[in-house]
């Protein structure tokens, strides 16, 4: 560890962060490839401190591990920060993981000091439970299980049917116009979502309407007003990796007083024929398992079935 540089990631690291990324999804195998472009997305996050909150480690021009902490723009009660990172698998064993956690933990407290003092903070890491080492390191530095979530999948072809809609349901295509009614949908879907939080308008911008939005494949559901959201998402380095067009439903909620009337299984099987139709190989999704509204059984009754399971490390600072 003696001969590596560490420094605090920077807007100008982002072809480094995708090598790094990809050469550990080439050992990893959790279904992430990245472009220079969507690691830039990342570093750009408007609630990420890459001055006070991140950290890379560098072989020379190689980076070879990173950590970044991103704090929450609300919070109540708790203030739970998201601290991520990876390490190359050619420097795996070396405490470079280690490091990394623990600059994390530090870093979270600097952050929510300056945004969220007087609240509880919780240091929150998500991590696919396959991936090997996760688990003991996380272990040694406090951390416990919180939540699982289940990556769910659907194949796609001619067999998918048109999605019948509930009486007095309309559902419409994203536009432009009707963007702030997608995000008020969401915020006020996940209200009661475990460990959700309100997505101000930036947040949106970066997480949701970046390059990786698929308008054609989002949808809203009215009735009168908009009760249910679904929003797709496609990474190209995905397909350009593996030759299969994933349609990602990264949003689907449905407002509390709408639930249990069928607004969330006409979005799906909407979203399902659009995806199909416009080329589409398959649809994924990722939920909670503990999800009270009962989205797992949703998505496996319109014919999805489980893949990767990550599971949700949190850590009471």
């Amino acid at each position: 560890m003696t001969r590596l540089t560490w420094r605090p990631l920077a807007v100008g690291d982002a072809k480094a962060s995708a090598d790094l990324l990809n050469a550990i999804e080439a050992v990893d195998r959790i279904g992430e490839n990245y472009t220079e472009e969507d690691t830039l997305q990342e570093l750009v996050d408007p609630y990420a401190d890459l001055e006070r909150a991140s950290l890379a480690a560098f072989d020379g021009d190689v980076m070879v591990g990173y950590m970044k902490v991103r704090h929450r723009p609300t919070a109540d009660v708790v203030h739970r920060v998201f601290l991520d990172g990876g390490v190359h698998p050619a420097y795996r064993g070396r405490g470079v993981g280690g490091a990394l956690v623990d600059a994390g933990v530090e870093a979270s407290k600097v952050v929510h000091a300056l945004h969220h003092p007087t609240l509880d903070l919780v240091v929150d890491v998500h991590k696919a439970e396959h991936i090997a080492g996760v688990a003991d390191l996380v272990r040694s530095r406090g951390f416990a299980p919180v939540r699982y979530y289940q990556r769910l999948e659907h194949p796609l072809g001619d067999a998918i049917p048109a999605a019948p809609l509930p009486d007095g349901l309309r559902v419409e295509p994203w536009t432009e116009e009707h963007d702030e009614d997608f995000r008020f949908v969401r915020n006020e879907a996940f209200q009661d979502y475990w460990g959700a939080a309100p997505m101000p308008a930036d947040l949106w911008r970066n997480k949701i309407t970046n390059q990786t939005f698929q308008p054609r494949l989002s949808f809203l559901a009215r009735d009168g007003a908009p009760v249910g959201v679904l929003v797709t998402l496609w990474w190209e380095a995905d397909t350009a990796e593996t030759g299969i067009r994933d349609a990602h439903f990264m949003v689907v909620g449905t407002v509390r007083d709408h639930r249990k009337r069928g607004v969330a299984s006409a979005l799906i099987g909407h979203a399902l024929r659009a995806a199909a139709d416009h080329g589409y190989h398959r649809a994924s999704v990722s939920v909670d398992s503990a999800n009270a509204s009962g989205a797992a059984a949703i998505f496996e009754k319109a014919g999805f079935t489980p893949t990767t399971r990550h599971v949700r490390w949190a850590l009471p600072v």
